[in-house]
């Protein structure tokens, strides 16, 4: 079996060195890059997952993970390094498509902890093949392909939209709580704040245009997608 390969991304070149050697000890294999233009530079199709930090001379990493997402069209895993661990930086990693958050100074077993985690859920997301499409008015997934188009015009989502969404429509006017969507989109991971599933929601509409009003919000209660 291929290795999962990594870009890790930041401007101390020893904490680099020490994550490319402590990653490598643990199988994977790693590429790194001491700023965002050189990791923009690098990045490949058969990098697997982003160590990315936040502050860095020149572009920084919230900067750089938009233009992966909306330039670039990946939707690789990202998760963001970074010594700032307010409440608003964190959702504002998360606004822009970040899978997860580590704070400085961290310990090596965080991190690599959190790496396979991000990697286990990229590499295992299994969505049940009762459909393989889901049609709910103007609005169509694609269980297989991973796509969701409106009037058959393409809508590029992130790989945590996409699960929300279709969560949501495959149970048309369930009311799902925000633990709900946390512990199915985000599985295991003890992390994240129910916050950042409104943050999701929030650009999910966006995204949906007109038809992002079906996504109902049910005060207290929590999600629903109506038909």
């Amino acid at each position: 079996m291929d290795k999962n390969k990594i870009l890790v991304v930041d401007d101390e070149e020893d904490l680099c060195e020490i994550l490319q050697f402590n990653l490598e000890s643990e199988g994977f294999t790693v590429d790194i890059a001491n700023s965002a233009e050189e990791a923009l530079k690098l990045l490949r199709d058969d990098h697997e997952l982003i160590l990315l930090d936040v502050m860095m001379e020149g572009m920084s990493g919230f900067k750089m993970a938009e233009k992966v997402r909306k330039e670039l069209h990946r939707n690789i895993p990202i998760i963001f390094l970074t010594a700032k661990d307010t409440e608003n930086d964190m959702l504002t990693g998360f606004s822009i498509g970040g899978d997860d958050y580590i704070s400085k100074p961290f310990s090596i077993k965080e991190v690599t902890a959190r790496v396979k985690a991000v990697l286990k859920r990229a590499g295992n997301q299994e969505i049940p093949e009762q459909k393989n499409i889901i049609e709910i008015g103007d609005l169509t997934i694609d269980l297989n392909g991973k796509n969701v188009s409106l009037k058959e015009s393409q809508i590029l989502l992130t790989k945590k939209e996409f699960e929300i969404l279709t969560m949501l429509a495959k149970a048309p006017n369930r009311i799902f709580s925000r633990e709900d969507i946390l512990c199915k989109v985000w599985q295991e991971d003890g992390y994240v704040l129910e916050r950042t599933v409104d943050v999701h929601i929030t650009r999910l509409r966006k995204k949906l245009g007109d038809f992002g009003k079906h996504i109902a919000n049910r005060s207290g209660y929590g999600y629903c997608l109506e038909k």
